[in-house]
């Protein structure tokens, strides 16, 4: 896989990884220092975040192949 394709790959990754942190904070707010106050979070539809989650996971696991390929490593 060329670079510019891989570059496009981690990119796609932080962007889910982004939305998947949106989506948590959408049903968790934050306190007045910045931190998740899960207190006051409301109830996360297990559907929802589970397809997120499998999203996000689908994309980590291609990266991981592109960087044992590029790395020329053995999958273990």
């Amino acid at each position: 896989m060329d670079k510019n394709k891989a570059m496009k790959e981690f990119k796609k990754y932080e962007q889910m990884r982004m939305e998947m942190y949106e989506f948590l904070e959408s049903f968790i707010p934050k306190d007045k220092n910045g931190a998740l106050d899960f207190s006051k979070a409301k109830d996360i539809p297990a559907k929802e975040i589970y397809d997120q989650w499998f999203k996000l996971d689908y994309q980590a696991r291609k990266i991981r192949g592109i960087a044992i390929n590029c790395l020329g490593l053995k999958d273990e």
